[in-house]
């Protein structure tokens, strides 16, 4: 077998060396530049010794390793039991347990069970013993907690800038009221039962809006029908433009009014109160008898109210 192996390893040194063998046997050798100032037997020389190097260190790695393990085999060592451990009584294991007490054990004021007894209240009465307990750490702090705050908060609310309900309530319902005048200044095509206005410009494109939707019960010249009459001085809930609009826009639920805001723009329902006020006094054939009671203007809008009646009577 080793004759074997040694015929092996001459085959593979001569089938490595072979091709340079062939390359000396050539016309010309021609030496290549070095690229680090070093020819290539020098490097080639210089890579052999660490090659070398290399395959030392490991030899005698093995062999210090076959060593350990020639002698192991030979001359085992047992390995040494432990030494046993002694059974520590339960109450001397317990005091050895003892350190520190724990943060819980902080909070919830908590007493080792062999202060029982010093914590007991006796009842001679009824012999129940009672055991006085401290109260927790964490309700202390929760407590004694819950009066700062409550005098932080009386001063801030009662002597401070704090706003109390009835304060925070007034100031939100002025910004509310400040904001919707902000809001309707901003849009023209806005209107509301407080900003509508008598504008003659409005009446044309009321009387279409009239027509398409209120002729069923007030007529197609408002002489009333199912609705009341809309051409008299008569208003059961208020005749300015301001009371018109809004009847139109929220209804009258028990007068059989419907709501229009979801259906009309509130541009259209300024239009459609204009166009109601222009029809006072025209006095339309087969008008329905007044109802309500007789409407005084009183305002500068209900005086420019009458001025386009007049106009377009």
């Amino acid at each position: 077998m080793k004759k074997y192996n040694l015929i092996l390893t001459l085959s593979l040194l001569v089938g490595l060396w072979q091709p340079t063998l062939t390359f000396a046997q050539g016309t010309e050798y021609v030496t290549p530049d070095a690229t680090i100032g070093l020819s290539t037997t020098e490097v080639l020389v210089i890579s052999l010794l660490v090659f070398a190097l290399a395959l030392l260190l490991v030899s005698v790695v093995l062999f210090k390793a076959f060593k350990v393990f020639y002698q192991e085999r030979n001359n085992p060592s047992l390995p040494t039991p432990p030494e046993p451990i002694k059974a520590l009584p339960y109450l001397e294991w317990k005091n050895s347990k003892k350190g520190k007490p724990t943060l819980w054990t902080k909070l919830l004021s908590l007493r080792p069970i062999e202060e029982e007894k010093d914590l007991e209240i006796p009842h001679t009465y009824d012999e129940i013993k009672e055991l006085n307990n401290p109260i927790p750490t964490w309700f202390n702090v929760l407590f004694y907690g819950t009066i700062i705050f409550g005098i932080g908060y009386y001063y801030y609310y009662h002597f401070s800038t704090g706003l109390r309900q009835d304060d925070e309530y007034e100031l939100e319902m002025t910004m509310a009221a400040k904001a919707k005048i902000e809001y309707l200044a901003k849009s023209a095509e806005k209107y509301d039962e407080n900003s509508v206005k008598v504008d003659a410009a409005l009446i044309e494109n009321g009387a279409k809006v009239y027509l398409a939707n209120c002729t069923a019960c007030h007529g197609d010249k408002g002489q009333g029908i199912v609705g009341p009459n809309l051409t008299d001085d008569h208003w059961i809930h208020g005749g300015s433009v301001n009371d018109i609009f809004k009847v139109i826009k929220y209804g009258v639920s028990d007068k059989g009014m419907t709501a229009w805001e979801k259906s009309l723009t509130s541009k259209q329902i300024a239009e459609l109160a204009n166009y109601i006020i222009s029809l006072q006094g025209t006095n339309p054939p087969g008008a329905k008898a007044p109802q309500g009671i007789k409407y005084v203007p009183n305002t500068n809008t209900d005086s420019l109210s009458n001025e386009i009646v007049a106009s377009t009577n």
